[in-house]
Protein backbone atom coordinates (compact mmCIF):
# COMPACT_ATOMS: atom_id res chain seq x y z
CA UNK A 1 0.00 0.00 0.00
CA UNK A 2 1.28 3.31 -0.91
CA UNK A 3 0.95 5.95 2.21
CA UNK A 4 -1.75 7.86 0.52
CA UNK A 5 -3.64 4.38 0.58
CA UNK A 6 -2.57 4.00 4.88
CA UNK A 7 -4.01 6.89 5.60
CA UNK A 8 -7.16 6.08 3.95
CA UNK A 9 -7.57 2.99 5.41
CA UNK A 10 -6.62 3.40 8.99
CA UNK A 11 -7.77 6.97 9.01
CA UNK A 12 -3.80 8.59 10.01
CA UNK A 13 -2.19 11.06 7.95
CA UNK A 14 0.97 11.04 6.22
CA UNK A 15 2.98 12.61 9.16
CA UNK A 16 1.69 9.97 11.98
CA UNK A 17 3.07 7.41 9.60
CA UNK A 18 6.46 8.84 8.97
CA UNK A 19 6.79 9.50 12.91
CA UNK A 20 5.91 5.81 13.25
CA UNK A 21 8.51 4.90 10.88
CA UNK A 22 11.26 7.00 12.83
CA UNK A 23 9.97 5.33 16.20
CA UNK A 24 11.14 1.76 13.97
CA UNK A 25 7.52 1.10 14.12
CA UNK A 26 7.09 0.70 11.02
CA UNK A 27 9.47 -0.49 8.15
CA UNK A 28 7.48 0.09 4.66
CA UNK A 29 9.66 -0.31 1.58
CA UNK A 30 11.26 2.47 -0.17
CA UNK A 31 11.48 3.07 -3.88
CA UNK A 32 13.13 6.17 -4.56
CA UNK A 33 10.81 8.42 -2.54
CA UNK A 34 8.05 6.38 -2.50
CA UNK A 35 7.29 4.42 0.75
CA UNK A 36 5.46 1.01 0.13
CA UNK A 37 3.96 -0.59 3.44
CA UNK A 38 3.99 -4.42 3.56
CA UNK A 39 1.24 -7.02 5.07
CA UNK A 40 3.25 -6.80 8.11
CA UNK A 41 3.36 -3.04 8.39
CA UNK A 42 -0.55 -3.23 8.12
CA UNK A 43 -0.71 -5.56 10.61
CA UNK A 44 1.88 -3.34 12.72
CA UNK A 45 -0.27 -0.30 12.06
CA UNK A 46 -2.93 -1.76 13.80
CA UNK A 47 -1.50 -3.16 16.67
CA UNK A 48 -0.11 0.21 17.34
CA UNK A 49 -3.48 1.76 16.90
CA UNK A 50 -5.38 -0.30 19.02
CA UNK A 51 -2.26 -0.11 22.14
CA UNK A 52 -2.32 3.71 21.54
CA UNK A 53 -6.18 3.61 22.22
CA UNK A 54 -5.56 0.85 25.23
CA UNK A 55 -3.04 3.49 27.29
CA UNK A 56 0.16 1.81 25.48
CA UNK A 57 2.93 3.77 25.00
CA UNK A 58 4.74 3.81 21.98
CA UNK A 59 7.90 2.74 23.59
CA UNK A 60 5.72 -0.33 25.14
CA UNK A 61 4.12 -0.55 22.04
CA UNK A 62 7.56 -0.92 20.15
CA UNK A 63 8.47 -3.37 22.62
CA UNK A 64 6.24 -5.88 22.01
CA UNK A 65 6.26 -5.55 18.38
CA UNK A 66 9.89 -6.48 18.51
CA UNK A 67 9.18 -9.37 20.81
CA UNK A 68 7.22 -11.22 18.08
CA UNK A 69 10.56 -12.44 16.07
CA UNK A 70 11.54 -14.15 19.18
CA UNK A 71 11.11 -17.16 18.34
CA UNK A 72 8.96 -19.01 21.09
CA UNK A 73 5.82 -18.53 19.42
CA UNK A 74 4.82 -15.50 21.03
CA UNK A 75 4.56 -16.60 24.51
CA UNK A 76 6.73 -14.26 25.92
CA UNK A 77 4.91 -11.28 23.68
CA UNK A 78 1.55 -12.59 24.84
CA UNK A 79 2.75 -13.21 28.76
CA UNK A 80 4.36 -9.21 28.43
CA UNK A 81 1.27 -7.77 26.41
CA UNK A 82 -1.23 -9.58 29.48
CA UNK A 83 1.19 -8.07 32.19
CA UNK A 84 0.91 -4.08 30.58
CA UNK A 85 -2.85 -4.64 29.43
CA UNK A 86 -3.40 -5.98 33.12
CA UNK A 87 -1.36 -2.51 34.54
CA UNK A 88 -3.06 -0.42 31.88
CA UNK A 89 -6.77 -1.85 32.89
CA UNK A 90 -6.06 -0.80 36.58
CA UNK A 91 -5.55 2.33 35.52
CA UNK A 92 -8.08 3.36 33.52
CA UNK A 93 -10.05 1.75 36.41
CA UNK A 94 -8.77 3.98 39.09
CA UNK A 95 -9.20 7.25 36.13
CA UNK A 96 -12.91 6.04 35.21
CA UNK A 97 -13.44 5.72 39.52
CA UNK A 98 -12.12 9.44 39.81
CA UNK A 99 -14.16 11.02 37.13
CA UNK A 100 -17.34 8.79 38.43
CA UNK A 101 -16.62 10.81 41.75
CA UNK A 102 -16.15 14.16 40.54
CA UNK A 103 -19.44 13.77 38.53
CA UNK A 104 -21.13 13.19 41.41
CA UNK A 105 -19.19 16.03 43.25
CA UNK A 106 -20.55 18.61 40.66
CA UNK A 107 -23.86 17.18 40.61
CA UNK A 108 -24.25 17.61 44.75
CA UNK A 109 -22.96 21.20 43.97
CA UNK A 110 -25.00 21.77 41.29
CA UNK A 111 -27.84 20.29 43.57
CA UNK A 112 -26.88 23.12 46.01
CA UNK A 113 -26.75 26.09 43.59
CA UNK A 114 -30.17 25.00 42.07
CA UNK A 115 -31.71 25.13 45.80
CA UNK A 116 -30.16 28.22 46.62
CA UNK A 117 -31.03 30.15 43.51
CA UNK A 118 -34.52 28.90 44.01
CA UNK A 119 -34.57 30.60 47.72
CA UNK A 120 -33.05 33.56 46.58
CA UNK A 121 -35.62 33.50 43.28
CA UNK A 122 -33.19 33.53 40.62
CA UNK A 123 -33.88 31.10 37.96
CA UNK A 124 -32.04 29.13 36.33
CA UNK A 125 -29.97 29.38 32.79
CA UNK A 126 -31.28 27.32 29.75
CA UNK A 127 -27.51 26.80 29.60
Amino acid sequence: MTIREMCDTYDVTPRTLRFYESKELLFPLRQGTKRLFTKRDRARLKLILRGKRFGFSLEEIRQLLDMYDMGDQGGAQLAKTYDLAAKHLAEMEAQRDELQQAIEELKSQMEWGAAEMARLGIKESAA
